[in-house]
């Protein structure tokens, strides 16, 4: 979940619209264009994703992204560290504590129905932090975070362990993974100067995964706000372009034509670089229903407009997919509390969990429903979707 956002979004609020309002047929996508981000009240430990994963499915999501936090598999440095009550949990890799609780689940989930899923790993624990105590500091040095994503890929990818443990389960490796989440935010990365550091550890985290599977595929962090000018400054770092085999951009903005807008520079900044043939992720996009619930402008809507803009945003992306070589679009994000707290992103789902824990659609969930069902040759009942024949 986002702690803050950069509001230079409202510079594209007046961008110059690139599409057409004028009424044009559905494009139809292939297998996954249409996916969400999975965290939140689904992070929370113990969570079991199931049923909202078979929500998914008769939804029109056919990929999903989530934060494999570090953090989560590595709190603590050492066993002396660990307390009594949670060792059974642990592991022993290279004399780090690990755990996968709160990976396995959504692994399983997804292998079980056909999700294709991106893991989004990032979030240093505190012992391998630069500024420890600080959220979003980066790793001190790039050695931890390294044999960290090498655990990752033995468990995970093709032949890994976890498949051995799940012979019951549809064996789907994983072979994309994604190395941070917007370096280019404070919040994330605090050192000012932060596209050096993050190519260092890029770098290292792409190495780690190419010893253990040489076909899998580097997704850049996902990039927010000015995301084409910051974009530039990782082509600035010797070397960088080399390192990723997809860009990953957070077109955050106001109207859903600000999105195509956003896109399009970032892919002028590609050709600038010699990356026009490379493909782009939209790793996040969305409208929280905040609106005078929060304090915050740029993207904030009620729960109206959130909806409205998502039914026009869809058929926008899958419009200009093949002319921005887009792969995926994962809305942020599928279900979040609703009540007010630090962050607009607090009400960014399409779904919404009560207090007393049930979870119920928003106007948003049933925009994305049919919108991503019609892009995808599905039949829109009014009802819940029989399940699409594209798995």
């Amino acid at each position: 979940m986002r702690k803050s956002l950069r509001l230079a979004l409202a510079i594209l609020v007046a961008a110059v619209a690139t599409t057409s309002a004028a009424p044009q047929a559905i494009a139809r996508v292939p297998f996954g264009f249409a996916g969400v981000m999975i965290d939140g009240p689904m992070n929370a430990p113990g969570y079991d994703p199931a049923d909202e994963m078979d929500v998914m499915v008769a939804s029109g999501v056919e990929s999903v992204r989530f934060a494999f936090h570090w953090v989560d598999g590595q709190p603590y440095r050492s066993f002396a560290q660990v307390p009594e009550a949670q060792r059974a949990e642990f592991v022993n890799v290279d004399g780090v504590p690990t755990t996968f609780a709160r990976f396995d689940p959504i692994v399983a989930g997804a292998a079980a129905r056909g999700l294709t899923l991106l893991p989004n790993v990032t979030t240093a624990p505190g012992w391998a932090a630069k500024r420890p105590g600080v959220f979003g500091s980066p790793p001190k040095g790039t050695a931890s975070f390294s044999r960290f994503v090498r655990v990752l890929v033995k468990r995970y990818g093709p032949g890994g362990r976890f498949w051995a443990e799940n012979p019951t389960l549809p064996r789907r490796p994983i072979r994309k993974w994604q190395l941070w989440n917007e370096p280019n935010l404070r919040y994330s990365w605090t050192e000012r100067k932060w596209a050096p550091g993050y190519v260092k550890l890029l770098r290292a985290g792409r190495n780690a995964i190419k010893t253990i599977d040489p076909g899998a595929r580097i997704v850049l962090a996902g990039l927010a706000n000015v995301s084409w000018a910051d974009l530039e400054q990782v082509y600035r770092v010797r070397g960088a372009r080399r390192l990723f085999d997809e860009v990953a951009i957070h077109p955050y903005t106001k109207p859903p034509e600000g999105v195509i807008t956003i896109l399009e520079r970032v892919r002028t900044t590609m050709a600038r670089y010699g990356d026009r043939r490379k493909p782009v992720t939209v790793t996040e996009f969305g409208w929280p229903s905040s609106k005078g619930k929060v304090k915050g402008i740029g993207v904030s809507t009620d729960r109206r407009g959130q909806a409205t803009r998502l039914r026009k945003a869809l058929p926008l992306l899958a419009r200009h997919r093949k002319r921005l070589r887009l792969t995926n679009v994962y809305y942020y994000t599928w279900v979040t509390n609703d009540r007010p707290n630090s962050s607009i992103f607090f009400f960014a789902g399409l779904r919404h969990r009560l207090p007393s824990g049930k979870i119920v659609p928003k106007p948003a969930f049933r925009a994305f429903r049919t919108t991503a069902l019609r892009l995808e040759g599905c039949r829109v009942k009014a009802s819940v979707a029989t399940r699409c024949a594209r798995r």
